[in-house]
C-alpha cells in the first residue's frame, strides 16, 4: 500500500511564510505611514485657515476703519463716495457745466494713393500746446496700395506717444467719410486744436485734414459753486475733471449740470449698513477658522459614531485657541467688543448683535476702531495682536507650522526607508523559503520514486 507523503508548491509556501515574517512591522509601519498623511493633510488645511483668516485680519481695516460713511445728494447732480475719515455734516454745492471732451472732424475723406515711407507724417496738435507725432509709414495695413481713413485713425490710435490722450475713430455721414479725433480727458485744456500736415506726402490728404477741420464739440472745465452760485468769487471752482475732492475724506463726481440757482445738499453721515456688514465678515472669518481648527481637535464621540480628529489632544492648538478668545476680550477705555454686539457663545464662536452695535456706536464712534486697532508694522488692539499670534505659526521657515511640517515631512521619509529595507527582508525571506521549499519538494520527489519501487517489488514477491 502507498505511503501519502504532503506535497508542497514552494512559491505559494514561500510566499505565505514570507508575509507571515513581515506581518508585524507591515502594520507598523502601514499605520505609521497612514498617521503621517492624515498629519500632512490637516497641517495644509490648518495653514489654510490661518492664511485666510491673516488675510480677513488686514482687510478688515484695509480702508483705515471698520466704521464707514456714506455721502449721498439731494439731487441727481452726481454720486460721492465717504471714507472713514469724512467728517459728518451737510455741504452744498451749484454745478454750473459739466467737464467735457473735445471732439472734432475731417470729412470728405478719400483714399491716400501714397504709402510706405513717402505717406510721411502727421501731427496732432492739443489745445494745452502739446503734440504728438503720427508715422504713416506702415499706414497701409491690407496692402492694397491705398490709405484709408480707418487706417489712418488706427495708426493714430496706435502711436505710442500719444499716450492715450486721442481717439481717432471714422464715421459714415451721407455717403461721406469723416475722421474723428476725440480727446480722451475733459477740459478746456485737453480737447483737439487741429493737425499739422505739413510732412504728409500727400497733397489732397494734407488739404483734407487742413481745411476740413468741424469742431464737434469744444473741450470744457467743469465749474462747480461752494453754495449758491454768484457769491464770492472765491467760492467758485474750476477744474479739467468732473471729480472733486473738496471735503475732505469724500470724492465726488459730478455728473449733471444744473439750472435755476437751487444748490444741491451733500450729507455725509455714518453708514450703519456697511459697518455692521464690516463687523460681520470679521465674524464670519472667525467662525469660519475656529470650525476648521475644531474639525482638527474634535473629541470625538464614540455613542454618536464620530471619530476624533488627528489634534484631538494636541497642546499647541489648544494654547492657540486659548490665546486668540483671550486676545477678542481685549478692552480699550473699559469698553470690549461686547459693548459693540460683538459676544463669544458658548462653543466658541462669534455673534453679532447689529442693533446694540448701532447703539453703541451713536455714543461711541472711535471706540470700536480703537479696540480692534490694525495689522501692519505696527499692529494694535484685536486685530493687530491675532495677526501677530497667528503669524506665530503660518510665518515660512519658523513658524509652528513649518515646524510641524518638517517634522513630519522627515518621518515620512524615514517610513519610505524602513518601507524599502522591510521590503528587502521579504524578498530574503522569500528567497530563503524558496530555496527550501523546492529542496523539499525534490526529496519528496525522490522519496516517492524510492516508495514507488517497493511497492512494486513487493507487489512481484506476493504474486
Amino acid at each position: 500500500m502507498a505511503t501519502s507523503v504532503p506535497t508542497y508548491d514552494p512559491k505559494t509556501t514561500a510566499t505565505q511564510l514570507a508575509q507571515m515574517y513581515i506581518q508585524g512591522r507591515q502594520s507598523m509601519l502601514d499605520s505609521q505611514s497612514a498617521t503621517a498623511t492624515a498629519i500632512d493633510k490637516a497641517l495644509s488645511k490648518l495653514s489654510s485657515a490661518l492664511g485666510t483668516f491673516r488675510s480677513a485680519l488686514s482687510s478688515t481695516t484695509s480702508s483705515g476703519s471698520v466704521v464707514a460713511n456714506k455721502a449721498t445728494f439731494s439731487s441727481d447732480v452726481g454720486t460721492a463716495t465717504a471714507t472713514a475719515s469724512a467728517a459728518a455734516g451737510n455741504y452744498q454745492f451749484y454745478v454750473e457745466q459739466l467737464a467735457t471732451v473735445g471732439q472734432v472732424s475731417y470729412s470728405g475723406m478719400t483714399d491716400s494713393a501714397v504709402t510706405g515711407a513717402a505717406a510721411g507724417t502727421l501731427s496732432v496738435k492739443l489745445a494745452d500746446g502739446s503734440s504728438f507725432t503720427v508715422s504713416l509709414a506702415n499706414g497701409d495695413k491690407d496692402l492694397n496700395n491705398t490709405l484709408s481713413a480707418k487706417e489712418i485713425a488706427a495708426a493714430i490710435n496706435m502711436e505710442a506717444t500719444n499716450n492715450s490722450r486721442v481717439t481717432a475713430s471714422t464715421l459714415t455721414v451721407n455717403g461721406q467719410t469723416r475722421l474723428v479725433l476725440t480727446s480722451n480727458v475733459t477740459g478746456q485744456a485737453n480737447g483737439v486744436a487741429g493737425i499739422d500736415t505739413t510732412n504728409l506726402g500727400d497733397p489732397a490728404l494734407q488739404a483734407q485734414l487742413a481745411d476740413a477741420n468741424r469742431v464737434l464739440q469744444n473741450g470744457t472745465d467743469a465749474v462747480v459753486w461752494v453754495g449758491a452760485p454768484g457769491g464770492d468769487p472765491s467760492n467758485k471752482i474750476t477744474q479739467a475733471s468732473n471729480t472733486f475732492n473738496v471735503v475732505d475724506g469724500v470724492s465726488m463726481t459730478f455728473t449733471k449740470a444744473q439750472t435755476g440757482g437751487v444748490p444741491a445738499t451733500l450729507n455725509v453721515a455714518r453708514d450703519s449698513s456697511a459697518t455692521a456688514t464690516n463687523v460681520q465678515n470679521f465674524v464670519d472669518q472667525w467662525n469660519k477658522m475656529l470650525a476648521s481648527i475644531g474639525e482638527l481637535t474634535a473629541a470625538g464621540n464614540v455613542a454618536k459614531g464620530t471619530a476624533s480628529g488627528i489634534y484631538a489632544s494636541d497642546a499647541g492648538l489648544a494654547s492657540l485657541k486659548s490665546r486668540m478668545q483671550s486676545l477678542l476680550r481685549t478692552a480699550v477705555g473699559g469698553v470690549s467688543l461686547v459693548n459693540y454686539g460683538v459676544t463669544a457663545q458658548r462653543d466658541g464662536t462669534l455673534a453679532l448683535d447689529k442693533t446694540r452695535l448701532d447703539k453703541t456706536l451713536a455714543t461711541n464712534p472711535t471706540g470700536l476702531d480703537a479696540i480692534l486697532g490694525k495689522t501692519g508694522t505696527m499692529p494694535t488692539g484685536v486685530l493687530g495682536n491675532l495677526d501677530t499670534l497667528v503669524n506665530s505659526w503660518t510665518k515660512a521657515g519658523t513658524g509652528q507650522l513649518a515646524t510641524r511640517k518638517d517634522a513630519n515631512a522627515k518621518l515620512q521619509s524615514q517610513l519610505v526607508s524602513r518601507q524599502a529595507a522591510l521590503e528587502t527582508q521579504y524578498d530574503n525571506a522569500y528567497k530563503r523559503y524558496l530555496n527550501q521549499f523546492t529542496q523539499l519538494q525534490s526529496l519528496q520527489s525522490q522519496m516517492s520514486g524510492t516508495s514507488s519501487m517497493f511497492e512494486a517489488m513487493f507487489s512481484k514477491s506476493d504474486s
